[in-house]
């Protein structure tokens, strides 16, 4: 069953005081099974993001006391800043990331916010998914007049706090109030201009956002505001749907940015703005030089940018995801301000550092070491997957020259999809190199178990039935995927480059190695397993893929051999 995981980003009206900020964030961790990803502090703004994760219980119970240190240390009555804010923890959103709904997510919103009023006196308001009434979906709504404004907002019977006291007391006047949410994820991105005019910012933010700008009648900036029928002033659409904006001037670069918050990134991606907002601006006569993430991005959001320019480049998609990462930085200019280090800004890689050590992170030297070494895992099953996962990288790599051919511009998309399926392909193996060893340690852990009852001897055996069935699954898969690999090393030698007709041969003999030393795993495995069907089953596929895997080598090195 898949883990349950959510993302909280409370916002911290606090940017420059590094001691304060580090003391809050801390509080975080403090929650045993809590992960904190991200600390991201503004001295403009004054505002700091931080990000963490874990079980939603768990996340509830850090962010409560993420909450009450902020109230602690943040004094609202003498806070200044370009963002706007209302509160110590300005806002405090949660994050569906893995096994759980947004509707659920906003459930323990509504569980944070009752105990925020309740133990802590800090008034606020639910906003996005999490909101109790519409017109307290859109955040802006909610922040409306900002710390300033709270006294006389109180007042209002329309604007009474979701929770926590509806006065504004001692208390409150030096915590704010808090805005708490559930949301799909945000990527609040930053895009950089070359110059200083915050009011031509605006005008560009105004040409993207969903939000667009009011009509008016003459001048677009200061004319009469055209009225409808209600006397709601009518509004010119942006651009972009999912995007917020505004423009603003930030001492501390000397430039002026676009602030956008990407509500939906599934509706409109960050390359997607960057992209418009380039547009935009050159209409305008401004340049845009770069841009800036705050927070934390998902990996296939960089991925995405990266095909998008690859795409408009006619260069293959089929790279490295290294190579792709690189391709985003460059061309978004997220390394235009300060240094964009992607293992501390990309979720995925972050929360890598927590997972186990894989065979496949070893370098080549260490893996024949490890291999080498008096333990019995990892085996054939294990090298077999490596070894095809290397042949299909050949194949891969074939692909990627041929796309970048100089007079073959018009064949570009068609290499290109060659070399996605190769890293497909390549991706798979290098996940059965791993899991076969795994499957290997089951085994073992199955033949450890008590059995000193009848009972437990019945369960033991059950496991190692069930052990030693997957453990014969795996090399299988190794078979099958590498099998299924040598399309590309085939269409390689029929389309690819002449030059490279060898190492689309090498990797022909990788993936038939591959194939035969899979299928001796499985035949070896299986002589164990008690269930005969499954057994014979899995054994006559196998003896399948085995003759299919000999015919097409056969055939390949033919045709190799009379080429060369």
């Amino acid at each position: 069953m898949e883990k349950r995981l959510i993302e909280c980003v409370p916002n911290i009206s606090e940017g420059r005081d590094i001691n304060k900020i580090n003391a809050i964030a801390a509080v975080a961790e403090t929650v045993e099974g809590v992960k904190l990803l991200d600390i991201d502090p503004g001295k403009a703004t004054n505002r700091t993001v931080i990000t963490f994760v874990g079980e939603p219980e768990k996340v509830i119970e850090s962010a409560f006391r993420l909450i009450k240190k902020a109230a602690e240390l943040i004094d609202m009555s003498n806070h200044s800043g370009e963002h706007p804010r209302f509160g110590a923890t300005d806002v405090c959103p949660l994050v569906p990331i893995s096994g759980i709904s947004l509707e659920e997510t906003a459930k323990f919103a509504h569980q944070l916010g009752e105990r925020v009023g309740k133990e802590l006196g800090i008034p606020g308001y639910f906003y996005e998914r999490a909101a109790k009434k519409e017109d307290r979906i859109n955040l802006a709504h909610c922040r409306s007049g900002e710390y300033e404004g709270l006294k006389d907002k109180f007042k209002d019977k329309n604007w009474q706090p979701d929770f926590g006291p509806a006065e504004f007391n001692e208390s409150v006047a030096r915590s704010g109030a808090t805005a708490i949410s559930a949301r799909d994820f945000l990527i609040a991105y930053n895009i950089n201009l070359n110059t200083t005019s915050t009011r031509r910012a605006n005008a560009i933010a105004f040409d993207i956002r969903e939000a667009g700008r009011i009509k008016r009648k003459g001048n677009p900036a200061t004319g009469k505001k055209v009225l409808d029928a209600n006397g709601e002033p009518v509004r010119i659409p942006g651009k972009l749907k999912a995007v917020k904006g505004i423009g603003w001037y930030i001492e501390e670069y000397g430039i002026a940015q676009i602030s956008y918050n990407l509500t939906n990134i599934s509706i409109t991606s960050m390359h997607e703005a960057f992209d418009a907002t380039c547009k935009a601006a050159d209409k305008r006569g401004l340049r845009v030089t770069g841009s800036e993430l705050i927070g934390l991005i998902p990996l296939q959001a960089m991925l995405d940018a990266a095909d998008f320019y690859l795409k408009k480049q006619e260069r293959s998609l089929g790279i490295a995801e290294s190579e792709k990462i690189k391709i985003a930085i460059k061309s978004l200019g997220l390394d235009d301000l300060k240094p964009f280090n992607p293992k501390e800004k990309i979720i995925e890689y972050l929360l890598e550092k927590d997972y186990e050590k894989k065979l496949i992170d070893l370098s080549a030297a260490d893996l024949a070491e490890e291999t080498a070494s008096e333990s019995m895992a990892p085996g054939g099953g294990s090298i077999s997957a490596y070894v095809g996962a290397l042949g299909v990288s050949l194949g891969t790599m074939v692909a990627n020259l041929s796309a970048h051919k100089a007079g073959w511009d018009e064949k570009w998309a068609n290499f290109s999809n060659w070399a996605i399926k190769g890293q497909d392909y390549k991706n798979r193996l290098l996940y059965l190199v791993d899991e076969d060893t795994n499957s290997f340690n089951q085994i073992i852990k199955a033949f450890r178990m008590p059995k000193g009852t009848p009972e437990e001897k019945k369960i033991r055996l059950q496991a190692i039935e069930d052990a030693t069935k997957y453990a014969t699954e795996i090399p299988f898969q190794v078979m099958q995927t590498a099998f299924d690999s040598m399309e590309v090393m085939q269409a390689m030698i029929k389309e690819g480059l002449p030059n490279s007709l060898s190492d689309a041969g090498v990797g022909i003999l990788c993936a038939r190695t591959a194939v035969l030393g899979a299928y001796l795993n499985v035949r070896i495995n299986a002589k164990d397993i008690k269930d005969q069907v499954f057994a014979k089953d899995i054994i006559e596929r196998a003896e399948k893929i085995y003759r299919d895997t000999l015919e097409t080598e056969k055939k390949v090195i033919s045709i190799i051999d009379t080429r060369i």
